[in-house]
């Protein structure tokens, strides 16, 4: 492939793009550390020098976004494409409309939006969203499209009525199966909801899961009990998905291992030590408590990852080091 590329692609990589770049739809089930990432930057990157989209909207979990915005695309995308990237924040100050305003300029600039996949429970994300979807020839990507493995899950729905907004469409991820190969039909809906020979998912199930009748308490319900006709699913997602594991990448370099030491704030410090000591915290008026120790080691661990559950449900953040973790290493 005839390309010029920002940084080098594995050969797994080039084989991905081969068959992909110009497909309107497409799903990249590629195993974490084999680059799924770089695979679609690059992929955003030729459509754009083809003419084909000026506009990008990449959805992905909120705990990584910032490593989009920061590290991957910085790093994939070619130096000659001029880029206007932005990252969704439900509270929008006064800069950040600025910067979201941007993305509307008239321009030859790739335009860039990333959101966190839990702003699409939102009318505010929807709709901007839809926005910006709608005034550009654009891409939508899910990265981590298990994400909206779930039919009745607000955003599922929201993200594949946002579907037609896009010109061209990916999923990414590792392991498109996590509990059963029903989490397949959403996913796919997305892309394109004839990608699978089902426009339902209550038909898709029928075909592929086998079902019981259960009673709880009086009520009757479907329960899977199995699954069927799998080798004709997998036949079906050849089509239009490429998958790759990393046994399969001989030139992949061996793997390097590193250690992050993360202190942790006062605030943490603080919390943390009276959590440890008293089985009871306390941080702006929010009051947390635990009965066992297993509850007790939980609420620890929370604290480290930079929040709480307070007795009353609410969830508490704590100032903190994690950001620390997504550095490059000195």
């Amino acid at each position: 492939m005839k390309y010029k590329f920002k940084t080098k692609p594995y050969q797994h990589q080039l084989d991905a793009l081969e068959i992909s770049w110009n497909k309107e739809v497409y799903a990249y089930f590629m195993e974490m550390g084999t680059g799924k990432t770089k695979v679609l930057i690059d992929n955003m990157s030729m459509l754009y020098d083809q003419g084909k989209i000026n506009g990008a909207l990449i959805v992905a979990p909120k705990g990584v976004i910032g490593t989009w915005y920061d590290q991957e695309i910085p790093i994939h995308l070619p130096d000659h494409i001029e880029s206007e990237i932005v990252m969704w924040q439900a509270n929008i100050t006064k800069g950040q409309s600025r910067k979201l305003g941007n993305l509307f300029k008239t321009g030859e600039e790739l335009h860039i939006l990333i959101m966190n996949v839990e702003a699409f429970s939102t009318q505010k994300g929807v709709d901007f969203a839809e926005k910006f979807l709608s005034s550009h020839n654009s891409l939508m990507a899910i990265d981590e499209s298990t994400t909206i493995k779930n039919p009745d899950a607000k955003r599922t729905k929201n993200i594949c009525k946002l579907s037609p907004y896009a010109k061209y469409k990916r999923i990414l991820t590792g392991s498109p199966v996590t509990k059963s190969p029903l989490d397949l039909y959403k996913q796919c809906e997305f892309l394109a909801p004839e990608l699978l020979g089902h426009t339902s998912y209550y038909t898709f199930r029928t075909r592929y899961a086998i079902m019981k009748t259960a009673n709880f308490g009086g009520r009757s319900v479907q329960i899977v009990v199995g699954y069927h006709n799998l080798d004709e699913l997998a036949e079906k997602l050849k089509v239009f998905s490429y998958r790759v594991l990393k046994d399969d990448c001989l030139d992949l370099p061996p793997k390097t291992f590193m250690k992050r030491i993360v202190k942790l704030t006062s605030a943490q410090e603080k919390v943390y030590k009276e959590m440890k000591h008293l089985a009871l915290a306390e941080m702006e008026g929010k009051t947390m408590t635990t009965a066992i120790v297993l509850t007790q080691l939980m609420r620890l661990h929370q604290i480290t990852c930079g929040h709480f559950t307070a007795d009353d449900g609410t969830i508490k953040d704590i100032n903190n080091n994690v950001h620390i973790i997504n550095q490059d290493p000195i």
